[in-house]
């Protein structure tokens, strides 16, 4: 697996991979009120169908990353690709309300598995400084752009089609993605010696997490105490056991540690932009499924331009600082001009301009967090890190989009019992937990600025990316 043409086709077919995944956290939300008129859901229980994904796929991470590293980071992301493939035949013939939530859980175990380790993989495949920023740039506009790309073919699905197709596109691609990595991912190291699994360790991360990410989305206080509880005991038991399943090593790299924070802050940001400017457009400005789908391609094509054509030669030429916080600044401007969208927008003047902003910021940002969050880690805690990473972004979009929804219902309800216009007090709470989002944004530059440790990368070159119909050729 040395040759050029062959680790890029390998970076290709873990990309696909890892979209199905981060499509996945977006594109039912355009599709959820057909979800609710045909499966007769109740308003409370059609949150389940985004908690159920959430609350398994944040919770088990930290434990799919552990096993990538201890068992083979190749088997693991196949073993989820086949989980997830599952998952989404069962969710998209779906009969009844239970059944659907029930395969949404199993897909989030399968998206765990994916997630966690693909990151890992990545940076097995590319040793060398200038390969590794243009493949973690084309990574970063997956899970970056992944949001946007998902709203987008949820609504053009949910429109054209029926909802039933947001989860049986995954199928083929699944299918083609399980083929092509069984053939072009490197072969995992044989293993010489008897594996141990820190079980209690994983016990407790993984219950820690799922009651975290069930007390963020149900606002209930009890159960997040009840999961910083068992995130203390887990740390003990880390701190103590011979072989723990979180070496608390790792988080004394200090470039781990503020690219975690940057993460949460960030992703608070992102996740409630995507979910917001949705609702926005729908409930404001009156966009059915497919205009709203089509609103997001500008997001899409920005990002996808500054993921693959310039983030990377920014990070060669200045390290990865000044770019993270050039591309968090972007984002922090662009949440804070949907801020100010008034209730008769138009896309021209009030949407538009947002949707650039935010699509080169996350295009450009996106890498250089990625590169300080895995930069510093051994090759054999690769695939634990890409799950604290994974984590991290996980909690803090789960975390921003309840703080900022509430914030958003708190604001409306205030303006409506003054006596404000039913759509104008919508309109308002929008535009506070936008304002909010912004300062999640600015906030993680300061911080990505002040603290992250600079790490010049120049090369004198940087090579063009592998072009899908080049792979036929003969290395050069």
């Amino acid at each position: 697996m040395t040759d050029l043409k062959s680790r890029w086709l390998a970076l290709y077919v873990l990309c696909l991979g890892d979209l199905m995944i981060v499509l996945d956290s977006s594109i039912v939300n355009v599709a959820l009120p057909s979800i609710q008129s045909d499966l007769g859901f109740s308003q409370d229980a059609l949150a389940w169908v985004v908690n159920a994904y959430l609350l398994t796929f944040g919770g088990f991470l930290l434990l799919s990353g552990r096993l990538g590293d201890l068992l083979g980071n190749k088997r693991v992301f196949l073993g989820g690709v086949v989980s997830f493939t599952t998952a989404s035949v069962a969710c998209g013939l779906a009969p009844s309300a239970g059944l659907l939530v029930a395969g949404r859980a199993v897909q989030g175990l399968g998206g765990a598995a994916v997630s966690a380790v693909a990151l890992s993989l990545i940076m097995g495949l590319f040793s060398d400084p200038a390969e590794r920023a243009r493949a973690m740039g084309v990574f970063g506009f997956v899970m970056s752009g992944g949001g946007a790309v998902g709203v987008l073919l949820g609504g053009v699905l949910t429109g054209l089609f029926s909802w039933h197709w947001i989860f049986l596109v995954n199928v083929p691609i699944g299918v083609g993605v399980w083929l092509a990595a069984r053939r072009v991912l490197p072969a995992d190291d044989v293993v010489t010696q008897r594996v141990r699994v820190d079980a209690l360790g994983a016990v407790l991360v993984t219950a820690a997490l799922m009651l975290s990410v069930y007390g963020i989305v149900t606002s209930t206080w009890l159960l997040l105490a009840g999961s910083a509880v068992l995130l203390a005991a887990f740390v003990l038991w880390e701190s103590r056991t011979a072989a723990p399943l979180v070496p608390l090593r790792l988080f004394a790299l200090r470039n781990v540690v503020v690219s975690q924070v940057v993460g949460v802050l960030w992703a608070a940001a992102m996740f409630a932009w995507f979910f917001l400017a949705a609702l926005y457009l729908q409930q404001v400005l009156g966009y059915d499924a497919l205009e709203v789908g089509l609103a997001f391609v500008p997001t899409s094509v920005v990002m996808a331009f500054c993921s693959l054509r310039v983030s990377d030669r920014l990070v060669m030429r200045f390290g990865i600082r000044r770019p993270l916080m050039a591309g968090l600044g972007l984002a922090a401007a662009s949440l804070a001009l949907f801020s100010r969208a008034p209730v008769d927008g138009s896309f021209g003047t009030d949407v538009l301009p947002s949707m650039l902003l935010l699509g080169a910021g996350a295009g450009i940002a996106f890498n250089p967090v990625l590169l300080a969050a895995m930069g510093d880690v051994e090759p054999h805690e690769s695939g634990l890190a890409s799950g604290v990473v994974n984590t991290s972004f996980m909690m803090g979009g789960a975390l921003g989009l309840a703080v900022l929804v509430s914030l958003s219902t708190w604001r409306t309800d205030a303006l409506a019992a003054d006596g404000t216009g039913d759509l104008a007090a919508l309109n308002g709470g929008f535009q506070l937990a936008f304002a909010a989002g912004a300062i999640a944004a600015l906030g993680a530059a300061v911080v990505g600025g002040l603290f992250l440790r600079p790490k010049p990368m120049a090369v004198p070159e940087v090579p063009e990316p592998v072009a899908l119909d080049e792979l036929s050729a003969d290395p050069a």
